[in-house]
């Protein structure tokens, strides 16, 4: 991954990270699935008046709406309205890499070199040293339905490289549109009618979630997997939880022991190992490779356009 790229997908897990806060302080105004229509709401409309169509088939845009938008949503709001707490769901969402992965090598048929392995094992070593350092945290209830969210998320990354939009912002306009409707169908059924109070907090928390996090979010992510395998995308999302835990630690009071601090390190390090590339060797022998893997990098980008 290229440095600015790497930079860009950095700072979006920073965004992301401090999300799960803003999302913890929504859940105190609005149910979840409510809280999830509200998101996807207010990012779609009045955007999919302006931007035009999606750019790919329709039945790629309801794949992604569904993966993305319903299935991935709807179960970590219900979650975290269930009892995980934020810094903990940041932290177990992040098994979306190694969905992603497989999925990728099942369905988009990417290979996983030896080098993103290694990488993701040593931030996944750091994954569970916070893990430890935490306990189990939530009820197990609430802990499967963030572990079946990361599962949406990861297809939904597939679904999103598959499609591989021509403008990714204008994707997550119309990804949002159609989740929009049949969450809020979906709210009304299971919910019912609201009794809202509204507040400043609740109502900042769904502009951060709907125009921040999701359609500049997943704008950007969308970006990221159409120049770039799947597998090599999904693992800088390890970062989220430690921008999550550090969020908590400042906005709600949460101490960072010295594990986390160990862990967040290991993270880091292995994010930066899996999505960089090795530097060949600067001799005559290895000149072959390196151009045949100049020539594999040209096709896979002609294809990704």
């Amino acid at each position: 991954m290229r440095t600015r790229h790497f930079l860009l997908a950095v700072a979006l897990t920073a965004l992301w990270g401090f999300n799960f806060v803003v999302m913890e302080v929504g859940l105190r105004s609005f149910p979840p699935l409510l809280y999830v229509a509200l998101r996807f709401l207010l990012a779609a409309f009045p955007a999919v008046l302006l931007v035009g169509g999606p750019g790919v088939p329709w039945r790629k845009v309801l794949v992604a709406g569904a993966t993305l938008g319903i299935g991935q949503y709807a179960l970590l709001l219900t979650g975290m309205r269930a009892g995980m707490p934020a810094g903990l769901t940041s932290l177990v969402v992040q098994v979306q890499a190694v969905f992603t992965a497989v999925l990728a090598v099942a369905l988009l048929r990417e290979r996983l070199t030896r080098r993103r392995i290694t990488g993701m094992a040593v931030a996944f070593a750091g994954l569970a040293l916070i893990a430890a350092d935490l306990g189990t945290g939530g009820p197990i209830g609430a802990f499967l339905l963030v572990v079946g969210a990361a599962f949406f998320w990861s297809a939904g990354n597939i679904a999103v490289r598959d499609a591989a939009p021509p403008d990714s912002f204008r994707f997550m306009v119309w990804v949002c549109g159609v989740a929009a409707i049949p969450m809020t169908a979906l709210s009304l059924l299971v919910e019912g009618i609201p009794r809202l109070e509204f507040s400043v907090e609740g109502g900042l928390s769904v502009l951060y979630v709907s125009l921040v996090a999701t359609l500049g979010g997943f704008g950007i992510w969308g970006f990221l997997l159409q120049r770039y395998d799947a597998s090599v995308v999904a693992p800088t999302a390890l970062l989220v939880p430690v921008f999550g835990m550090s969020s908590a630690a400042l906005f709600t009071g949460e101490p960072i022991s010295p594990a986390e601090l160990a862990a967040a390190a290991l993270i880091i390090s292995g994010v930066l190992y899996a999505s960089t590339r090795a530097r060949p060797l600067p001799s005559s022998a290895s000149a072959p490779s390196v151009q045949a893997e100049t020539g594999e990098n040209r096709t896979r980008a002609t294809e990704m356009i």
